[in-house]
């Protein structure tokens, strides 16, 4: 297939997941230019002839912008070269959240739709033989004042879910994140294999950040965490071996050939330059990408 026809919309068809809704009119505050991910899709480029999953982000960053700092929500652009869906489902998680949530695309209004350039969009969708697919969302922002703010909130803090068929490098991890209850709340990390409770909590009283009688109850609290993290762990790593398992030999395959490319924009005249601020980071469950583009 000949990728000469996509259009410059590419980068805008694909839902900026993870972006608050009233951020989401900050990404167009310039003209990014992605002639970047065009080019790797045309003949001659690295996604060239492949199938590819594209899905949006955003990442605010301090740029300067006109001679002054400026914080700029910056459009990301991730394509995954694999021939079949990397994942189905949507990951929900931020600090704020105490659990993770791992939930099919469609409980978000999301999937993976053929993009269509702007010249056959007249053409029916489905004679189109389109090998790029980009993460959309049905949610009309119009209709967000009907729903729940938890609910509205959930699309703040979602992610694409991915599951590598390596581990991820914290799933050995002894670390736990501690946000315990006081005014103010304390919050700290507390690896059991490297920290002592005693003397932890004693440090704490001493920093006066923890009263002495909040002692058996700040050690019980600190205890619970530990388990619930070990436990957490251990449900992850049986659930990683028994997906591998049940894995089709094809979608095996692919998995182990599957690569990440992330865009940035490009720099022009009109949009300030992000080439200080790129990072191959993507998230939590697709790690890092294998190249920047």
């Amino acid at each position: 297939m000949v990728y000469h026809c996509v259009q410059e919309d590419l980068w805008l068809s694909a839902f900026p997941i993870g972006t608050e809704w009233e951020n989401i009119d900050k990404i167009k505050e310039f003209n990014w230019n992605f002639e970047n991910l065009e080019k790797a899709l045309e003949e001659g480029g690295k996604l060239y002839g492949k199938t590819v999953y594209v899905f949006g982000s955003t990442e605010p960053q301090l740029l300067d912008v006109d001679g002054e700092s400026k914080i700029v929500l910056i459009p990301i652009v991730v394509a995954v070269d694999c021939p079949f869906p990397p994942s189905d489902k949507i990951g929900i998680n931020s600090v704020q959240r105490e659990n993770e949530e791992i939930v099919p695309m469609r409980a978000m209004k999301m999937a993976w739709v053929p993009y269509v350039p702007l010249k056959d969009r007249l053409s029916r969708m489905e004679s189109l033989k389109t090998k790029i697919f980009t993460l959309g969302c049905t949610q009309r922002r119009s209709a967000l004042k009907h729903l729940k703010t938890e609910r509205v909130k959930k699309f703040d803090y979602c992610m694409p879910y991915y599951m590598p068929l390596s581990p991820p490098e914290d799933e050995d991890d002894t670390v736990v994140n501690i946000m315990y209850p006081l005014e103010p709340p304390i919050v700290c990390d507390f690896d059991w294999e490297m920290d002592d409770y005693e003397d932890f909590i004693d440090e704490k009283v001493k920093d006066e950040v923890l009263p002495e009688d909040e002692k058996e109850k700040f050690k019980d609290f600190i205890k619970e965490r530990v388990r619930e993290r070990k436990r957490e762990l251990k449900q992850a790593k049986e659930a990683r071996k028994k997906a591998i398992d049940d894995l089709d030999p094809k979608l095996k395959e692919a998995m182990q050939n599957i690569r990440f490319y992330k865009f940035y924009p490009v720099k022009t005249k009109d949009t300030p330059d992000v080439s200080k601020v790129q990072a191959k980071y993507i998230n939590r469950y697709y790690r890092q990408a294998h190249e920047l583009l």
